[in-house]
């Protein structure tokens, strides 16, 4: 019923808050869907992610902006009664309140999306205990390898992938 990325997504959102790879399973899901389309739900989700991310590492300035943009994407939902499953008469009001506290620079703080559907909640709370996630626990503020992930990953792969693309366009002159 629910994309795997999805509940996977929900899982690390409301397990180990690795937005990062929120961010990594939803944009990989998104790029291979045939949807691709900027304001697609899937953008609105990762976007909200990113938010987090940003946030917590005390960068309001892209908090702000990211979240922003995913409010507006997840709005085009927002007549709908549940949204992926989530219930979207908790879901904007928990947007706005986040938005609030970015801009007032308030510090990172734990979020749950209310999940409507019983079967996906079920899901997601399975994919957490394979993963050896506890729903619903607060952020470990002091992991770096979660709160400054994009300083520590391993670009190897990217800067094999550029170097790549550079020599086709060499070669291809």
């Amino acid at each position: 019923m629910y994309p795997k990325a999805y509940i996977q997504f929900l899982a690390h959102f409301h397990g180990d808050r690795d937005y990062f790879e929120c961010h990594e399973i939803l944009e990989e899901y998104w790029k291979e869907s045939n949807e691709r389309k900027k304001n697609s739900i899937w953008v609105g989700f990762i976007l909200l992610a990113v938010s987090r991310y940003h946030q917590r590492r005390k960068n309001f300035i892209g908090a702000k902006r990211t979240l922003e943009k995913a409010i507006k994407i997840l709005s085009i939902q927002e007549s709908r009664p549940n949204i992926q499953g989530l219930d979207s008469g908790s879901l904007f009001p928990l947007l706005s309140k986040l938005l609030d506290q970015i801009n007032h620079e308030e510090s990172y703080q734990s979020i749950n999306l209310q999940i409507a559907d019983p079967i996906l909640l079920d899901a997601c709370i399975k994919e957490c205990r394979s993963k050896g996630f506890i729903w619903g626990q607060e952020s470990d503020l002091g992991d770096e390898s979660i709160v400054h992930r994009h300083k520590l990953r391993d670009r190897t792969y990217v800067t094999e992938e550029r170097i790549e693309a550079l020599k086709n366009r060499k070669d291809n002159r």
